[in-house]
């Protein structure tokens, strides 16, 4: 499980042999959470959540967003689609 990024020190892991829509999950503080890249209006969409605050959630999905380009490219090549 490759660490594509982090986010104030919370991992964010794409798995190799994982399933579409093109998703990361974020790990971290005993917590972890999935956004789908590729939610409505082409922006980062919460799919699960396990024990993140209402806050955290928020920062990581900004980061998300601001990272998308570079995490969609992470997948692809991950997934062998680069």
């Amino acid at each position: 499980m490759p660490t594509v990024d982090r986010i104030d020190g919370l991992r964010v892991v794409i798995y190799p042999n994982d399933h579409r829509p093109a998703h990361v999950h974020v790990i971290g503080k005993g917590c972890e959470c999935v956004f789908q890249l590729d939610g409505d209006q082409h922006l980062p969409a919460l799919r699960e959540n396990f024990g993140f605050s209402e806050r955290d959630l928020q920062k990581i999905k900004t980061a998300i967003t601001k990272r998308l380009a570079h995490l969609m490219t992470e997948w692809d090549k991950l997934h062998g689609y680069v």
